[in-house]
């Protein structure tokens, strides 16, 4: 589990898939077990409190998502809080999403994933630049295309999966290339 402290009042939670399995939350528990899925959920959040030195109370919205091929990315921002209450309502939004994003240091490794995905006749992909990193964003689309755990496999090889939401790379990044840029690369990048 890696903790992130965003604001002074707003943290974030990434699990991977196998911090997932360790913890106990399958895809059976999120959507059919609400109480077991809420005593994990507790215990997370009582974790990441104490080692951010984040004090909970009040009402905090917490956003869930799942990632494809990256895990559970969870933000919790505190919408009120008064040290004099002890309680704690949360609000939770749950979202799910099939599409895959990749976070890269150095774009010479972008341009070989560009050459290696051309023998699975992948064009597709956006890249943006986002703090000091690139990011390669595939649809969802693309997994229908294509068979998931060799693409996964593929970007693995030259990247991770990124524990920053699509959404905030999508809204906040630096577009670069939106549309076909596996096969952009490969026309302006000849190896």
């Amino acid at each position: 589990m890696r903790l992130e402290r965003l604001s002074s009042n707003q943290f974030k939670i990434f699990l991977t898939f196998d911090d997932l399995v360790e913890r106990g939350l399958t895809e059976d528990v999120l959507w059919k077990d609400l109480p077991a899925m809420q005593a994990l959920f507790h215990d997370m959040m009582f974790e990441a409190s104490d080692e951010l030195d984040f004090e909970l109370s009040g009402i905090l919205s917490v956003q869930v998502y799942l990632l494809q091929a990256q895990g559970m990315l969870i933000i919790v921002t505190q919408e009120y809080f008064d040290a004099d209450d002890d309680y704690i309502e949360m609000q939770v939004t749950l979202d799910e999403s099939d599409a895959l994003l990749y976070v890269f240091d150095d774009f010479d490794d972008i341009i070989q994933l560009a050459y290696t995905l051309e023998r699975l006749n992948i064009d597709e992909g956006s890249i943006y630049y986002y703090e000091g990193y690139y990011y390669v964003y595939f649809s969802d689309d693309i997994l229908a295309k294509h068979h998931q755990e060799d693409l996964i496999a593929l970007l693995s090889e030259y990247s991770e999966a990124s524990v920053v939401a699509p959404a905030r790379i999508i809204e906040y990044g630096t577009p670069i290339m939106i549309e076909q840029a596996m096969h952009l690369i490969r026309q302006k990048f000849k190896c």
